[in-house]
Parts: C-alpha cells; structure tokens; sequence
C-alpha cells in the first residue's frame, strides 16, 4: 500500500433491474456515459481509479473513461452478484494506495469536495462512513483498502452480503454525521439514478447547467 496517495472505486457491476435493459454504467447522460460522470468528478480528488463490474464489462467500461485524466485499471468479480460487499472487496484490493474511496456508478452528481473530506476524516481509521440520515453510505465512503478488504470477506464468508455488517467487523472507523454533511457536501452528492426517468431527470439538469 502507498501512504499519502487516494484512490477511488468506481462499482459498477450490480444488474440494475430497476433500469431495465441495457448497463446503467454505461447509459448516456447528457452525451457522457453515467460512469464517465463519476470518474470525471473523482479524478479530480483520486490519483488512481479502479472500476469494479463483470467481465463482461470491462472492455466497454475501459472505453467509457478513457482520458478521465487518471490512471485506471479494472477489478472483476470473483464471482458475480454477490452484492455490494463483494464488489467493494474486489475493488479496494485492488488498490495501491491505503485508503480509497468508494462509490457507485450511478452517482453523477458526487461531489469532489466532499470526497476530499471523507479521505480526511478516515486519516488513521478504517474508515469514513455518511450517514445523512438513518441509512449509512456506504457507496460513497472512505475506508482504508487492506482492513474493508478483510473485513467484507468475513461478512461474506458469515453469509451476509450488506456492507454496513462489513462495517461492525472494523476496529476503528466514524460516522461522518448529518451536520457534517451539510457543511461540506452538495446536496445532490449522494443522488442515484436507479431509473430511466431519473436518468432522463438528471440529464435535463445536466444541459441547463
């Protein structure tokens, strides 16, 4: 692992039933394919991205954010749809850096700022964990690569597949609060479109802005 260097995980390898036909990753966002958007907004934060999704991705994946301005490898599922926890333990163990930040593909709107904070926080812990609300997210955290790597391997291992039971198998990560992330995040950072219409939604933002 390299100290003092980020990186980012960019989880692209759910089957996104609720988006219908076609990988959400890829789909056009106001001319940019979705998973374009995000990295484009964490190379400006990370020095290195890796993209977690199915062999079947990869090749269409690597196109879509060739020149984000990073260097970017991918990581595919040992085995697949195994959830989230195992997409994220496949992505940061593939990470040189300590600690990484992960986030899904379907968050266009992720701030960069934000992210910068979240690496802060999680200097010397686990990790950075939001919790905006009464859900933690989880796909838009810090965590130090080598402990979430262990940590979401026993929780498979044990059956589960949620990454916040990954989480109580951690020795020492925080909370990134509610008041936190009003200080220092966007609102829309956390936004997923998990839906056409969301899609067609974010996209109209996209070309007013």
């Amino acid at each position: 692992m390299t100290d003092g260097s980020r990186e980012g995980v960019v989880l692209c390898g759910g089957y996104s039933t609720r988006f219908g036909d076609g990988d959400k990753a890829l789909a056009d966002l106001a001319g940019t394919p979705l998973v374009r958007r995000v990295a484009d907004r964490l190379a400006t934060v990370c020095d290195r991205l890796v993209l977690n999704c199915r062999d079947e991705q990869a090749e269409a994946l690597r196109a879509a954010v060739d020149g984000c301005g990073v260097p970017v490898s991918v990581a595919t599922d040992p085995v697949p749809d195994r959830g989230p926890a195992a997409g994220i333990a496949a992505g940061l163990a593939a990470v040189d850096a300590t600690h990484a930040a992960v986030v899904a593909c379907d968050m266009p709107f992720v701030d960069p700022a934000f992210v910068a904070y979240l690496f802060s926080r999680a200097d010397g812990r686990d990790a950075a964990v939001p919790r905006p609300d009464e859900w933690y997210q989880t796909t838009q955290a810090v965590y130090r690569a080598d402990a979430m790597v262990s940590a979401c391997e026993r929780t498979l291992n044990q059956g589960e597949s949620r990454v916040v039971d990954a989480l109580d198998q951690l020795d020492d990560w925080v909370t990134v609060t509610e008041e936190e992330v009003r200080a220092h995040a966007t609102p829309e950072t956390f936004e997923n479109l998990n839906t056409r219409a969301e899609l067609r939604a974010a996209a109209r933002r996209f070309e007013s802005s």
